[in-house]
């Protein structure tokens, strides 16, 4: 058994150490020098600061282990097994595409459901990505040149143009969404394979009590509250209504 890879923002976690440690600085020197009612007003604004640090920036990961992937986003934890995994992709977010069930033809309630979930772990913008890529090519056209141009001189025989490099954070989402892919495909085959080997074994012995099951079915989508970040939100800013009605 592997150990689970997370994925989250390398950003994200330096905003949330500088975010903590701001509010508790800030906190220090309002307990110490703090004896009015704005100070208390103050130190409940840092709370509830703290608390959405912790829920936007903090909070969100992707987990991938054996069975599946959990997809922690502020509010919420959606978990899919890879069989469940139909695409992944790269928006703004990362986008999980999740296909469950059984085929199209069956009950309504084991008919095959699809659900896309934006991962707040991975962000992906493509407007910054592209200006990288038209960035590269002027460069690669201004020291390579023009095939026929003023002053272009032509590359050396068997070389290539120079490679459009990614900027990190994007090359770090798209191996991300790869290694993900890669994981949910192998997951896929298998299974498939998995109920083909079901179905033969039912046609050839159908009298018999055979040990296959049909690990073709895909692991439902189970989404759930996070409870913890509820109560990060809304605990503070309870405080902070009192405080300011007081």
């Amino acid at each position: 058994m592997e150990k689970p890879l997370t994925f989250r923002s390398s950003t994200a976690v330096i905003v949330w150490i500088v975010v903590l440690l701001f509010v508790v600085g800030n906190l220090v020197d309002l307990a110490v020098q703090g004896r009015d009612h704005l100070s208390v007003v103050a130190a409940a604004i840092l709370l509830l600061g703290a608390g959405v640090a912790y829920v936007t920036a903090q909070r969100p990961r992707i987990i991938a282990d054996d069975a599946g992937m959990t997809i922690r986003n502020p509010l919420r934890d959606h978990r899919i097994g890879w069989a469940g995994v139909a695409e992944i992709d790269l928006a703004d977010l990362i986008r999980v595409h999740c296909a469950w069930g059984g085929p199209p033809g069956a009950a309504p309630a084991d008919r095959e459901h699809h659900k896309v979930i934006s991962a707040w772990a991975i962000h992906y913008s493509r407007r910054r990505q592209f200006a990288t890529e038209v960035k590269a090519r002027r460069t690669a056209r201004r020291s390579v040149g023009l095939p026929g141009g003023p002053g272009g001189r032509s590359l050396p025989y068997g070389s290539s143009a120079p490679r459009t490099d990614h900027t990190s954070a994007e090359a770090d989402a798209e191996r991300i969404a790869r290694l993900l892919q890669e994981r949910a495909t192998a997951a896929r085959t298998e299974a498939a394979w998995a109920g083909s080997t079901a179905d033969v074994a039912a046609d050839t012995a159908p009298a018999a009590t055979t040990t296959v099951t049909a690990s073709g079915r895909a692991e439902p989508l189970t989404s759930t509250w996070s409870r913890r970040a509820l109560a990060a939100l809304l605990i503070p800013a309870l405080i902070l209504l009192i405080v300011i009605l007081l």
